[in-house]
């Protein structure tokens, strides 16, 4: 099961900015002034990491567990739904065509579903899940 948390670093900067850093992704931090705007830059910057991670066919950045000290930034549902894609046809290493196949669609629709800024409906990926043996699984917690 994976969770699509991820623990950042927050520190001061010496102009006073809220710096935030993701151990687990090297090349994303943002800012902010406040506390509050620096988390909520953080949300855009994860979303946008992800993104990019999918989109250039890394390897996807797994979160780690949440240390004393870090706060835990959530990757939005659409977007995790994203992700668990990419990883379930990393995974089981299944060709675009061969899922297309499985779920008796044109190829370029499993290109779409795959691509981090396609609006893919919750449904579609669930199918294409099933498909490669996998479930979607979503939870719900007090916003912080």
């Amino acid at each position: 099961m994976f969770q699509f948390t991820y623990p950042v670093k927050i520190e001061k900067d010496e102009a006073g900015f809220f710096l935030i850093t993701f151990p687990d992704i090297p090349f994303a931090a943002t800012d902010g002034e406040t506390m509050a705007e620096a988390l909520e830059e953080a949300r855009d910057c994860l979303e946008e990491a992800i993104a990019v991670s999918i989109a250039d066919n890394l390897d996807f950045p797994f979160p780690s567990s949440i240390r004393k000290g870090q706060h835990a930034i959530p990757l939005t549902a659409r977007m995790s739904a994203k992700a668990a894609l990419y990883i379930a046809v990393r995974e089981t290493a299944i060709s675009k065509s061969e899922l297309a196949r499985r779920l008796g669609v044109d190829e370029k629709e499993i290109r779409r579903m795959l691509s981090p800024r396609h609006q893919t409906k919750l449904p579609r990926i669930e199918q294409a899940l099933s498909a490669l043996g996998y479930q979607l699984s979503v939870s719900l917690q007090k916003a912080a």
